[in-house]
C-alpha cells in the first residue's frame, strides 16, 4: 500500500538515488537544477510516496523568484522534480504527490507554482504555458514546458526567472 508522507531528511539519500535512476547523474545540468541553486528545500508542500520502507515517488518544491523588467521581484514557488521509479509507473503515484502537494499549496494561498514539464500530464492540474511565454531562465528551455499554476494577475509578460534565496518565506532545512 502506498502512502503520501513529508520528505524528511532520513529520505534524502533515497531520493537522490531514485533521482539519479529516473533522470541519470546529468540532471544536475539541467536549466532546473540551476534555479534551485541557493534556494532551500520548502518542506511542508514537498513529499516521498513509500511502499513500506521502500521510496518509490518523491516530490520536491522550493523557493524562486520572478525579477520584472522594473525591477521588481515577486515569489513563486518551483515544483519539481517529481520521480517515480520506474516499476511503479502508471499506478497514480505521481499524482498522488501532486495532489498532496498542491492541497498544502492551495490552502496556505502561497504564490503561482511554475514547473518544467509536459503539459498534457501537468495540465489536469492546472499548469499552463500561457503566462510564461516571454520568462527568461538560467538556461535553455523549451516555452512550451515552462507551466505555470496560479493567479497570473500583476505578473509581468516579459520577466526573469531566478533562484530563490533562503531568506524566503516559508523556506526551511528538511527536518
Amino acid at each position: 500500500m502506498i502512502t503520501i508522507v513529508p520528505l524528511s531528511s532520513q529520505h534524502q539519500l533515497a531520493v537522490e538515488t531514485l533521482l539519479d535512476d529516473r533522470f541519470g547523474p546529468a540532471r544536475r545540468n539541467r536549466t532546473a537544477y540551476r534555479l534551485r541553486e541557493r534556494a532551500v528545500l520548502l518542506p511542508d508542500c514537498s513529499f516521498v510516496a513509500m511502499d513500506g520502507d521502500a521510496l518509490v515517488g518523491s516530490l520536491q518544491c522550493w523557493p524562486i523568484r520572478l525579477k520584472s523588467v522594473g525591477g521588481a521581484r515577486l515569489p513563486l514557488i518551483l515544483l519539481g522534480p517529481v520521480a517515480v521509479a520506474a516499476e511503479r509507473e502508471g499506478q497514480a503515484i505521481g499524482s498522488a504527490l501532486m495532489r498532496a502537494s498542491l492541497a498544502v499549496i492551495d490552502a496556505a494561498e502561497s504564490p503561482p507554482v511554475l514547473l518544467i514539464g509536459d503539459a498534457p500530464y501537468y495540465g489536469r492540474f492546472g499548469f499552463s504555458a500561457a503566462a510564461t511565454r516571454h520568462w527568461e531562465l538560467p538556461g535553455p528551455i523549451n516555452h512550451d514546458r515552462l507551466l505555470l499554476r496560479g493567479p497570473t494577475t500583476g505578473l509581468p509578460r516579459i520577466a526573469w526567472v531566478e533562484p530563490g534565496s533562503i531568506n524566503t518565506p516559508r523556506a526551511a532545512k528538511v527536518a
